[in-house]
């Protein structure tokens, strides 16, 4: 049985192709099939039917019917979830460093939302009101920390707003090569991808990023920092620590020692609950978190 949902595009969709918006928005369903509802025009933006290589613009209205009970490629796995939050719109988890976040085309189980299937039983449940996984937000696969994940359409659309506005406090702990000498700094280098390679580093016509950092420690030739990220670029902290020549311990595409990880942890997110009524504040202790890199420093 297909059910009606809706949604209004905002500025953090602009220009985003339309089947990719419907792949976030449905991440439990298979492609192909989100694909199909566009191709038989059960999928309206602003009244009208549209290809799924539309370009979105901010304010569109989308229209689109999804059987919920439709098979889906997202196989809930019973994978054991670090949750450090949950309410009835939204939870936080601590994802492991080496976990990606969704399924890609070559790897479709042991991510987070397959984990997340599970524990919020959807895709299974032909009764239960619909619940999906929405992501918020993604940290690279061998990044390891907090993530948002929502678990209503409302909620989904207001906590994106929120980190789209930069209402949102994200910090980073990054064990980093060689010792920083500054106490605190801002780095800012625009960042974009090389179309030859696919590679994204600094580029001087890419988009404006900027990263505040502060010394927590100093070892010998290795530094503790806490990490803000201002801006949100494509794998802007790694990028931007191996451009002032302290790359990440463990981060070999950007110049960093082979390690048994990256050392790089989301330890604190700091946003308005969905009702917004309050402020939420939610860290993953530092303790502990680098014991494996003791014998490296």
């Amino acid at each position: 049985m297909s059910e009606k949902f809706e949604f209004q595009i905002t500025t953090k969709d602009y220009k985003r192709r339309l089947d990719e918006f419907l792949f976030a928005e449905f991440p439990h369903l298979s492609r192909m099939y989100l694909r199909e509802i566009v191709r038989d025009e059960k999928c309206e933006v602003n009244g009208r039917w549209e290809n799924r290589g539309y370009l979105l613009k901010t304010n569109d209205f989308i229209e689109v019917e999804v059987d919920r009970a439709r098979q889906t490629s997202l196989q809930p796995e019973p994978i054991p979830l670090e949750i450090i939050f949950e309410d009835a719109e939204f939870l936080v988890v601590n994802k492991p460093s080496g976990m990606l976040v969704h399924p890609t085309i070559r790897v479709r189980t042991g991510t987070l939302l397959n984990a997340l299937a599970h524990h919020l039983n959807i895709s299974r449940s032909e009764t239960d009101i619909f619940k999906r996984a929405g992501l918020v937000h993604r940290l690279d696969k061998d990044t390891s920390g907090l993530v948002v994940i929502a678990k209503t359409a409302r909620a989904h659309r207001i906590l994106c707003s929120h980190f789209q506005q930069k209402l949102v406090e994200k910090r980073y702990f990054a064990l980093v090569e060689g010792v920083v000498r500054e106490d605190s700094g801002t780095i800012e280098a625009p960042i974009g991808r090389f179309a030859e390679t696919r590679f994204w580093n600094i580029k001087e016509d890419g988009k404006h990023a900027v990263t505040n950092f502060w010394v927590r420690e100093r070892f010998i030739d290795k530094t503790l920092l806490e990490l803000e990220p201002v801006t949100g670029r494509t794998n802007q902290l790694r990028i931007h620590l191996a451009h002032i020549g302290h790359p990440i311990l463990g981060d070999i595409k950007y110049g960093g020692r082979e390690f048994s990880r990256l050392c790089l942890h989301a330890f604190r997110l700091n946003f308005w609950h969905p009702h917004g009524k309050e402020r939420l504040s939610f860290e993953k202790p530092f303790e502990g978190f680098f014991s494996e890199t003791k014998t490296a420093l």
